[in-house]
């Protein structure tokens, strides 16, 4: 199943924020293997949120898409001189099937070919043992870099336990 990439658009928001909830939060996400609903209540994104990405200036939040169906999303920008990969998100029924690897690989090329930046960066729950070898498998590394949790920030979720912490991951484009 090889889908199209597209940049989203404000018109995509509301289908955005239902995709990212029903990968990672709630019921739903239990499908998929991408949950965080044992870590994490509420919001994984709001709208404004993904306004605000999708206005800013090299910044782009990419769609996977079948025949106008979404399938998947990211967001990638500019930080600190590499990109930032973040919003990974698949539906949970099609998870495991190649749609994020090849997601993965369309944000990497943008990055590394229109941006012309030497790494991709990223942050994930450092007890997501899963998801890190997910990325290790793709050539991504742990830096040892730990950063806070936004524990009291609602617009990204309330953990449920008080022990995350996000564990950053680079890869060399």
């Amino acid at each position: 199943m090889n889908p199209c990439f597209r940049t989203a658009t404000n018109d995509d928001v509301t289908a955005i924020v239902v995709l990212v909830t029903s990968a990672y939060r709630g019921d739903a996400s239990r499908v998929g293997w991408t949950t965080e609903a044992d870590l994490i209540d509420g919001n994984r994104i709001d709208s404004g949120t993904l306004h605000e990405y999708i206005a800013r200036p090299r910044s782009r939040v990419l769609l996977a898409e079948r025949v106008h169906e979404l399938l998947g999303c990211a967001h990638i920008g500019v930080e600190d001189g590499a990109g930032y990969f973040g919003m990974f998100s698949i539906r949970p029924d099609l998870q495991g099937v190649g749609i994020g690897k090849l997601l993965l690989a369309e944000a990497e090329r943008v990055v590394r070919e229109e941006w012309q930046l030497p790494a991709m960066r990223m942050t994930v729950i450092d007890v997501r043992d899963e998801l890190i070898a997910f990325y290790e498998r793709r050539g991504y590394r742990r830096t040892g870099i730990k950063k806070p949790f936004p524990a009291t920030d609602p617009r990204f979720g309330l953990p449920k336990r008080d022990d995350l912490r996000f564990e950053v991951l680079e890869k060399t484009l």
